[in-house]
């Protein structure tokens, strides 16, 4: 093109149908383009905004697209990209009020998978990408995580002047650093058992989303109950989830429990993000849940390696230090908490809105 075409239209029309990377859709259709403009002597400068707190491949973008402008204009002098991010969510706290983008439960199909962990880390992991991330401990009947992030503070009480003037009490979440957290476990005595049918379940979920003074969150992980208990359910007339992770470890057994975790998330129409390898190596084997997950049609968010790192620092509840450390498991944690967000990101470009659950 010459330079009397090197106009603001034409150079976003040579950009519409580039493909980034990641999410493998055309600029003109992710959203990631926010702005092209030409300038002085030449130059360009392009802005992307990002969905997502992590993009692992934000360098190879930006040479597609100084390749694609320099192709059509030669006479351009140089390409400026710059990225912001504003990290996109299906607003899921909107049904109670919350300020929540992105509710995401982790599920297991069975106990003893790590699950919990794999909750703590990813809320860690997207904090540390510079997310505002909340982690809600809903397995009532074992909470473990105020003992993984370290913390046994009491949450308190604060008043709020409501809109209409009224007095609104609201629980202030525990921060255990930085990250905002409840769990049953701050309200019983140690020692204590949670023996509750359903509806006391529903009522306690409900209030730690409802009643919790979140503030403005991008990311609120709830840690579920191992199994296919009532508590999706609970969560799916409560909020409209991004969607869930399935964790499991490599082997059969686990794997089939696994299955049926997946198929619940399905039936009660939460979107399924992908499932975490936990635990992976010489014990229970590797490579299972990638296979199994490409058989279900779901991502696979990564696998994260059997460690003492892992085990040490959960016991000491320090998960946050997983995340922080240059450790052998931080590299692997921090990769499933980078996928997660991304399929929460192409879930919205691919499905806007989820049908609203019937209960018969």
């Amino acid at each position: 093109m010459s330079n009397s075409e090197f106009t603001e239209a034409n150079l976003q029309n040579c950009l519409n149908d580039l493909q980034d990377p990641v999410f493998h859709k055309p600029l003109a259709k992710s959203g990631l383009l926010k702005s092209i403009k030409p300038g002085d002597g030449g130059q360009v400068s392009v802005q992307i905004e990002l969905p997502v707190p992590s993009y692992p491949l934000q360098s190879e973008l930006t040479e597609s697209i100084r390749d694609a402008i320099q192709k059509a204009f030669p006479d351009c002098s140089a390409v400026e990209v710059e990225y912001s991010i504003n990290i996109k969510g299906k607003q899921s706290g909107a049904r109670l009020g919350l300020k929540v983008k992105n509710v995401i439960a982790v599920g297991a199909g069975k106990g003893g998978v790590g699950k919990s962990t794999v909750a703590a880390s990813l809320a860690f992991g997207l904090k540390q990408f510079g997310a505002r991330v909340g982690l809600v401990d809903a397995d009532v009947y074992g909470p473990s995580i105020p003992h993984l992030v370290g913390t046994s503070e009491k949450p308190m009480a604060q008043e709020f002047q409501g809109r209409d003037g009224q007095t609104l009490t609201r629980i202030i979440p525990v921060e255990a650093d930085g990250l905002k957290v409840m769990s049953m476990a701050f309200f019983v005595e140690p020692e204590q058992a949670v023996i509750w049918r359903g509806p006391m379940l529903h009522k306690a979920i409900t209030q730690f989303l409802q009643d919790t003074e979140w503030g403005e969150l991008d990311y609120l992980i709830i840690d579920m109950p191992p199994g296919t208990g009532d508590v999706s359910l609970t969560l799916s007339q409560l909020l409209e989830l991004a969607g869930a992770v399935v964790v499991c470890t490599p082997q059969q057994v686990a794997l089939l429990d696994a299955v049926k975790a997946v198929q619940m998330f399905r039936q009660v129409k939460i979107p399924v993000l992908g499932i975490v390898e936990n635990m992976s190596g010489e014990i229970f084997g590797q490579g299972g849940a990638k296979a199994r997950g490409e058989e279900l049609q779901i991502p696979f968010l990564g696998e994260i390696p059997m460690n003492a790192e892992i085990r040490e620092k959960s016991d000491a509840g320090q998960v946050s230090q997983l995340l922080t450390e240059d450790l052998a498991s931080t590299a692997p944690l921090l990769k499933v908490a980078e996928t997660t967000a991304i399929e929460i990101a192409r879930t919205l470009l691919e499905n806007p809105t989820e049908p609203a659950l019937e209960i018969l």
